[in-house]
């Protein structure tokens, strides 16, 4: 591993920051950095579609082996690398599977960290357009001086409007923020 200073995206802490440090290490050995990567992303793509499979991997009462090779079956089906099955293997063994999504997002973030990059989260009432989110990639990587890359999440919820983090900055210009301030500004009046 390279002895080269990490900025505040690259350091992840606490039990999914081991993990993660410890798969990018791996992975960074077996130049297969893209290909966790992807195979990540694909787990964590099917972990948002499925209640199930989100149960199955928090639940305290599935038996380890169980767990495991449910698992495997997946990561079969999805055709994820040797290097993939055998870390979720060993997270499922160390009965560790219900930290797998911020294991996903620590290694995400310390691969973006590592390369320059920056990933901001932005949240939506509706699903953006492929143009929509070109528009604010390049408005943030404008903002920030580097390359971002958008996760992209819809919450019905803001009725409008969007909120966009990047690392510990947030700015939320959603419609449902917008009007409890504007209530709390009413209870003012009164």
């Amino acid at each position: 591993m390279s002895s080269e200073t990490t900025d505040a995206q690259t350091d992840v802490t606490g039990l999914s920051g081991r993990y993660a440090t410890a798969l990018f290490e791996l992975a960074e050995g077996a130049d297969a950095l893209d290909q966790v990567a992807d195979d990540l992303r694909q787990i964590s793509t099917m972990m948002d579609e499925s209640d199930d499979l989100i149960r199955m991997v928090r639940s305290p009462v599935i038996p380890r082996a169980d767990q495991s090779a449910a698992m495997q079956a997946l990561l079969e089906k999805t055709e994820a690398s040797q290097l993939t099955r055998n870390f979720i293997g060993v997270v499922a063994s160390n009965r560790r599977l219900f930290a797998l999504a911020d294991i996903i997002d620590d290694y995400l973030m310390v691969l973006a960290g590592r390369r320059g990059e920056m990933t901001a989260e932005v949240t939506s009432a509706k699903a953006l357009t492929e143009s929509q989110k070109a528009d604010i990639e390049a408005a943030l990587q404008s903002s920030v001086g580097g390359k971002v890359s958008i996760n992209s999440t819809v919450d019905p919820d803001l009725l409008g409007g969007l909120v966009v983090k990047i690392g510990s900055r947030m700015v939320d210009s959603s419609l449902h923020t917008k009007l409890q301030h504007l209530k709390l500004a009413m209870r003012g009046v009164g």
